[in-house]
C-alpha cells in the first residue's frame, strides 16, 4: 500500500509517512476509546464538571492513539532517528495524572502509575540497540499490568487509562520496534 505524506505538524504523531490502514487504525481507537469509556462509565463522569470530563476523554484518546501509532514504523523510525525527541517524549507524559486530577479519583495511583512507566520507558530507551530491549521493556510491562490488576480501589476507569498508558509509553513508543539502523533512519539531509 503507498504511503501518504503526513504534514509536518503531525510527525511527532505519525512520523513523516502512514498508511491508509495505519491512519485509520490509529485514529479509530484513539476515537472508539473514550467513545466507550464515556458509555460505559457516564455517571462516574458526571461526577465532576462537563469540561474536566471532556479534557479527560481527549487525553485518553490521546493515549489511546498514540498506543496504536507507535507501533507503526513511521512513528518507530521517526523517534529512532531523533533519539533527543524521545527523551523529551517520555518526558512530557503526565497524562495519567492530569487525567486523574481532572476526574477527582485514583490520584496516588496515579502518581505511582506514571513513575514506575517513566523509570521503566527509561531503562528501556537506554538499552535501545542491546538485543534484550523488547524483552526488557515486555517484561516491564507485565509487571507493570499485574501489579496493577492487584492495586486496591482502581476504578475501571482508570485502571483501563494506567494500563494503556503503560503500554504506550513503556513498550509501544520506548521500544525500538524495528531496530532501525542509524543510516536508514537518518532525518533528511543528515547522516
Amino acid at each position: 500500500m503507498k504511503p501518504i505524506a503526513v504534514h509536518r505538524h503531525l510527525h511527532d504523531v505519525f512520523g513523516l509517512q502512514q498508511t491508509l490502514p495505519e491512519l485509520a487504525a490509529t485514529i479509530s481507537f484513539g476515537i472508539a476509546l473514550p467513545v466507550a469509556l464515556a458509555t460505559r462509565f457516564p455517571d462516574f463522569l458526571a461526577s465532576v464538571p462537563l469540561w474536566r470530563s471532556a479534557l479527560a476523554l481527549i487525553l485518553v484518546l490521546d493515549i489511546a492513539a498514540g498506543c496504536v501509532a507507535n507501533f507503526t514504523r513511521s512513528t518507530n523510525d521517526f523517534y529512532a532517528a531523533r533519539p533527543r525527541n524521545r527523551w523529551i517524549f517520555i518526558a512530557i507524559h503526565v497524562h495519567v495524572i492530569i487525567v486523574a486530577l481532572l476526574l477527582g479519583t485514583d490520584f496516588a495511583a496515579s502518581l505511582v502509575v506514571w513513575g514506575y512507566t517513566i523509570a521503566g520507558a527509561v531503562v528501556v530507551n537506554v538499552l535501545k540497540s542491546n538485543p534484550l530491549q523488547t524483552f526488557a521493556g515486555g517484561s516491564l510491562l507485565a509487571a507493570g499490568l499485574s501489579w496493577l490488576a492487584l492495586y486496591p480501589g482502581v476504578s475501571p476507569f482508570m485502571s483501563i487509562a494506567f494500563a494503556l498508558f503503560m503500554l504506550k509509553v513503556l513498550f509501544s513508543f520506548a521500544v525500538d520496534h524495528y531496530s532501525c539502523s542509524q543510516a536508514a533512519c537518518a532525518p533528511e539531509g543528515r547522516t
